[in-house]
């Protein structure tokens, strides 16, 4: 599974698989997309984004678009999103309930039927429990199309492909932006000579909150008393949603081997789509220390006390035979 760019559809094949707004078979060509809607058709929105007390409900239009020649039936129903093995948004398989956002959307029909080179445009509701935690909730409506395909031995399989929508919902309350960075791992690669060398850092970053960032990674290496700095800053992080996690790595170079060096890891959120978070949420952050034995400088270290330790034991000689 893979994510395809900012879009407000996915497409799944078989096993929920990010592709862009239509999905297609290849015998015959079948394609269709689904996009937020209204009173005057699609317009630039790119997801579903909504604020709403426990309790509420809001109403609103999603467009499911058919390009081919012929009429389509579709699949129409709503789910809660996931994290795909990638990190990317992903949405729960077709035959799994949703427990989230997804159960609240109320979308009339379970299917759709729609004209050759037509939209249809498919009114929905969706009803915040009164019970329904503060925060960021994610999920998405999709329009899906499972047929059969040959398989191995001559059976069939089927093939579910599907394109869809996505819905950020923000039910009111206390909100925690939070992020955490635990599973730290060091390392240090260089020649044993004293040269400048690589410190790699591996991480992982999670969501502890209740409200959906992003996060851009930052690392800063230092020996004693902060000499030798050097940092490093990442690509930001995708949009990780409440409770998801993602790994990271970063590679600092030009390190000089300085013994004790000080490794602080910073994830600085970021907010995602239209959110506003003010104030700022602070970053997520974590140090450790790594030992990197400077061959060199001991090397050096031990040739000037042993230097300083000749000439010492060379003037109490000379002071011994000198005439009284």
């Amino acid at each position: 599974m893979r994510p395809i760019g900012r879009l407000a559809a996915l497409a799944v094949i078989a096993a929920a698989v990010l592709a862009p707004t239509a999905a297609a078979s290849e015998q015959p060509p079948l394609t269709w997309g689904i996009v937020p809607s209204g009173p005057d058709g699609p317009g630039d929105r790119a997801a579903f984004e909504y604020t709403l007390d426990p309790g509420a409900a809001i109403s609103d239009v999603v467009a499911v678009s058919n390009y081919t020649e012929q009429p389509l039936t579709l699949d129409l129903y709503a789910s809660d999103a996931v994290r795909n093995t990638q990190g990317g948004f992903d949405l729960l398989p077709a035959a799994d309930e949703p427990v989230d956002v997804g159960s609240w959307v109320d979308l009339g029909e379970p299917v759709v039927t729609i004209p050759a080179r037509s939209r249809v445009d498919v009114p929905f509701t969706i009803t915040v429990p009164a019970n329904a935690t503060p925060g960021d909730h994610a999920g998405g409506i999709v329009a899906g199309l499972t047929t059969q395909a040959a398989g191995g031995a001559g059976g069939q399989v089927a093939v579910d492909r599907r394109v869809g929508a996505r819905i950020y919902l923000r039910v009111t309350g206390t909100l925690q932006p939070e992020l955490t960075v635990d599973g730290v791992a060091v390392a240090f690669d260089g020649l044993p000579l004293g040269q400048p060398g690589t410190v790699r850092v591996e991480y992982t970053v999670r969501n502890d909150g209740n409200v959906r960032l992003a996060g851009r990674p930052a690392v800063r290496v230092t020996g004693p008393f902060g000499v030798g700095e050097r940092t490093w800053t990442g690509d930001l992080l995708p949009e990780l949603l409440p409770g998801d996690s993602v790994t990271g790595s970063a590679t600092v170079t030009g390190v000089w081997q300085l013994g004790p060096l000080d490794v602080d890891i910073e994830i600085a959120p970021e907010t995602s789509g239209t959110q506003v978070l003010d104030p700022a949420p602070p970053p997520g952050t974590s140090s450790t220390r790594l030992w990197v034995v400077p061959w060199l400088t001991l090397a050096a270290l031990a040739v000037l006390v042993a230097a300083l330790l000749w000439r010492r034991r060379r003037r109490r000689r000379r002071d011994r035979t000198r005439p009284a």
